[in-house]
């Protein structure tokens, strides 16, 4: 994907973003300060100078505006697009010259360099010039260097005739049992070389059919065939193309969405003056995880999925896994925030976790699975799970097919099982704007 890509997918995003901006009526100061950021930094935004890293001040900023349910799907959609040819452009670009792709968002740490672009250490010589040194050793005009010794001469050529002759057995043992093996040997050949299961579909607790991959054994070398032509080669003689292996999609999960500042409340074991002030939507993961909290009565879960290449990947259905579940904590329950007024709720799928068997509903006007992806079409995921009486931990799984492969992926908070629970009756508190610490929750 080059730079036109790149900057084209930019633009077309801070194309919607200027619109939305200009349709709110507020200026780049107003909306900096209602959103945490600079005026300079929401320009470049609406400009398509730079593309954020995170998806979160976009989801702030379009809220902010009053955008549509069907907006900010579409900011979504922009945004993905606009990130994947950003850091496409970032990998192959290298070190070579050429047209400057729109930037990260600042704060966000640069990609580490590929393993072939990292300069070498001082303290690493390259091999070939250490063996080079080795040779140059033997001369006079190098009096300095040592000469290398005859034992350690002895020792490297006897290294060398040692691989030379285990290479000769293998090459001998190779063609005997491609010559005697017959039909079954290359059946066992080819489902060696067949895709494997992905490991998120090995560690699922309820394994399906669908959760290993079986690929399609190859036919064994025919006596008949073209001559000269290798197992694992075309009639003409070139490689074989492997058969893809892994998840075919890219996916990413945000464990903590909310429908607005305001909306979200936690439960924490904890007393007020023990309690951090409530964070904003992107530092939500670093603030439960420090406090411990827990998702009170309702979670929300935002799951992008987007495919790797050309390939279509079609996403078959969609499912929701309890892990246990059980009474409501008995903690304190404390608001993210207060008077922010009515949101737009995206509720694409609802989960009721109080069910005896939970399933993902579509909502009013979404369309039910299956799903098509691919790189440049992928989908994003609003699944809102709640309970009115239960401590439930639970994950989702989406079942998928890609040609002859297939599989299930587990989606959770980043290896453990979201956790929703129940805060009927429970103490809670709220952090009205401009205050320093935590108050009484007033109804209503």
């Amino acid at each position: 994907m080059g730079t036109a890509d790149s900057t084209g997918e930019a633009e077309r995003l801070a194309a919607l973003l200027s619109t939305l901006k200009e349709r709110s009526g507020l200026s780049y100061g107003a909306l900096g300060k209602r959103l945490h950021l600079s005026a300079s930094t929401l320009h470049r935004y609406c400009n398509g100078d730079a593309v954020p890293a995170d998806f979160a001040p976009l989801n702030r900023f379009a809220r902010l505006c009053r955008a549509t349910p069907e907006e900010l799907v579409e900011v979504h959609r922009r945004w993905i697009l606009a990130d994947a040819a950003r850091e496409q452009r970032g990998k192959g670009a290298g070190g070579t010259a050429g047209g400057a792709a729109p930037a990260a968002d600042p704060g966000t740490p640069a990609d580490p360099p590929d393993a072939d672009d990292t300069p070498k250490s001082p303290e690493t010589p390259d091999t070939s010039e250490t063996e080079e040194s080795q040779d140059t050793a033997e001369t006079p005009d190098s009096p300095s260097a040592p000469r290398p010794r005859p034992r350690r001469r002895l020792i490297l050529a006897a290294t060398a005739g040692v691989i030379a002759v285990a290479a000769t057995a293998a090459l001998l043992v190779g063609r005997l049992v491609d010559d005697g093996a017959g039909a079954g040997a290359g059946q066992a050949a080819g489902a060696a070389r067949g895709p494997v299961a992905s490991p998120e579909a090995a560690e699922s607790p309820s394994p399906s059919p669908s959760g290993s991959a079986s690929g399609k054994p190859s036919a064994s070398p025919s006596p008949s065939g073209t001559p000269g032509a290798s197992p694992g080669s075309t009639a003409d003689g070139k490689p074989a193309a492997p058969a893809p292996t892994g998840v075919p999609f890219h996916a990413s999960v945000r464990a903590h969405a909310w429908e607005n500042q305001c909306s979200q409340r936690y439960l924490v074991d904890r007393e007020p003056d023990a309690v951090r002030p409530p964070p904003v939507e992107q530092d939500a993961p670093a603030w439960v995880a420090a406090m411990g909290a827990v998702s009170a009565d309702e979670q929300v879960v935002e799951v992008t999925l987007q495919g790797k290449g050309s390939e279509t990947v079609v996403l078959q259905a969609l499912h929701v896994r309890v892990v246990r579940t059980g009474e409501p904590l008995p903690w304190t329950d404390y608001g993210t925030g207060v008077g922010c007024g009515g949101g737009v709720a995206l509720r694409t799928f609802d989960v009721d976790l109080d069910q005896g068997s939970p399933a993902a509903r579509a909502a009013e006007g979404q369309r039910p699975f299956p799903y098509k992806i691919s790189e440049s079409d992928p989908e994003m995921f609003r699944v809102t799970a709640h309970t009115g009486g239960r401590d439930v931990s639970w994950y989702l799984e989406v079942e998928w097919s890609s040609g002859e492969r297939q599989g299930v992926f587990r989606v959770d908070d980043r290896g453990r099982p979201f956790r929703t629970s129940a805060s009927a009756g429970r103490p809670a508190y709220d952090y009205p704007p401009g205050a320093s610490e935590w108050s009484e929750h007033q109804p209503g």
